[in-house]
């Protein structure tokens, strides 16, 4: 039977920054599209070319006791997972070549977090959807109080969940076949993450889920190479493998792990970085992926598809009621109309039995959701009360135009002609906006 893998904290983790009333509040807005919601196009894409793909994909059920599905089914709520595993879907060991290009240890290291939160909206008319990313870190109530565990950090309820799974199984003595094991335990990790999200939003429905594995990211990335980003600064890592000029550049698929990987400069080159730091990266790499996918000759290459759909059997798990043919078309409407990635607020940065977390004002994350899924209905509520939940000075503000400055750098001066074509953004909380490849820290 496979074996659960708790990852240990990491002693050379950089002190946090201190979190600000203003940045508290702000909602940080990234026009991209996410890894994993990429993924599932990636997923989608494949099957249009191999119908055989919806076969390979691991599929389990889901249930929220206490709320209702939806009643119109052309709104869709999914919830996006992307986990630390260095395993597949079956619980395997990826080939030794993959894990000398994630730089992240072996089969043994990570486990089964779930460092990637995002809920996709898409409403009904298919007007813009919204992304709603949850930090990996809040520490929150944890559905089911896996292994007695009732307060923890956001992405443990997964493994947790599948840990105590598997010590149930055993204490049957009844053990079914390992692989069957194994399902059922991953099963019951996502069912503990979904309610746990569900719950901490306000009890919001969620009809779907994508999961994917760190290997997946790898091969998706592989499959499309090369990706291209910008740095403000050169930079390197012993541990994540980096080592990056200043500028617009070209990474291969390996290059690309390390690019979002890193949290840390270990060169000369005096960079302050932090896992805030690693998670603008991840946005940037993003863009680039998302620019990749949108070219029409990347997904007309055969090499290409099949590469796309090895990762999307060995490395992504849909729900059983998933039907990629008919997403297809919803994600064509979401591309005409734009996506808009909000990260939910935080009150501060603190330590719970000796572990960093993120704590946090679940009323407002709640207040802050119900505004993101009804815009029309807040909208309306904060014309009759100015000051309400939603209705602040700081909340008046679209955040898709409001980006602190980033608007008036560019890597490039006037009288280039790309000079429109990268913007900088030096501060990890800077909105990063569509139409233009951002070079961040």
């Amino acid at each position: 039977m496979p074996t659960f893998h708790r990852p240990s904290p990491s002693s050379d983790s950089p002190p946090r920054p201190s979190m600000t009333a203003g940045r508290r509040r702000r909602l940080l807005v990234t026009i991209a599209v996410t890894l994993v919601l990429v993924l599932a196009l990636v997923a989608i894409f494949a099957a249009f070319f191999f119908r055989h793909v919806d076969e390979g994909i691991t599929r389990s059920e889901f249930d929220l006791p206490g709320i209702e599905s939806a009643e119109d089914p052309g709104e869709m709520n999914v919830l996006i997972m992307g986990l630390d595993s260095r395993l597949d879907q079956n619980g395997d060991a990826l080939p030794e070549d993959v894990y000398q290009a994630l730089h992240a240890g072996g089969a043994e290291d990570g486990g089964y977090n779930a460092n990637t939160l995002i809920l996709l909206h898409l409403p009904e008319d298919r007007s813009q959807a919204v992304g709603i990313s949850i930090p990996r870190d809040d520490y929150v109530e944890l559905a089911g109080a896996p292994l007695g565990v009732t307060h923890g950090k956001i992405k443990e309820a997964y493994g947790l969940a599948l840990e105590e799974r598997l010590e149930e199984l055993s204490a049957t003595g009844e053990i079914p076949d390992p692989a069957e094991a194994y399902q059922d335990a991953r099963a019951a990790g996502r069912q503990a993450q979904i309610e746990t999200v569900s719950h901490l939003l306000g009890d919001v429905r969620i009809d779907h889920f994508v999961e994917v594995t760190m290997g997946g990211f790898f091969h998706v990335a592989e499959a499309v190479q090369p990706i291209e980003v910008c740095l403000n600064q050169a930079t390197e890592d012993v541990y994540s493998g980096a080592d990056f000029a200043a500028g617009v550049q070209q990474l291969d698929a390996e290059q690309a792990m390390s690019f979002v990987r890193q949290r840390r400069d270990t060169g000369d080159s005096g960079v302050f970085l932090t896992d805030l730091d690693r998670s603008r990266r991840q946005q940037a790499f993003l863009v680039g992926l998302a620019n990749r996918l949108r070219d029409a000759e990347t997904l007309t290459q055969p090499k290409t598809v099949t590469s796309l759909v090895d990762a999307t059997q060995s490395s992504v798990a849909l729900d059983s009621e998933f039907e990629l043919f008919g997403f297809l078309k919803v994600a064509k409407e979401v591309s005409d109309h734009g996506i808009e990635f909000v990260t939910l607020p935080i009150e501060e940065f603190g330590v719970v039995d000796g572990s960093d977390v993120n704590l946090v004002d679940v009323e407002e994350i709640q207040s802050v959701v119900a505004e993101l899924l009804s815009p029309n209905e807040t909208a309306e509520d904060d014309d009759a009360e100015p000051g309400s939940a939603g209705g602040s000075d700081e909340s008046d503000v679209d955040p898709s135009t409001e980006s602190e400055g980033a608007s008036d750098q560019t890597a490039a001066g006037p009288e280039d002609d790309t000079a429109e074509e990268v913007e900088v953004y030096e501060s990890w909380d800077q909105p990063i906006r569509a139409g233009a490849v951002p070079c961040v820290n």
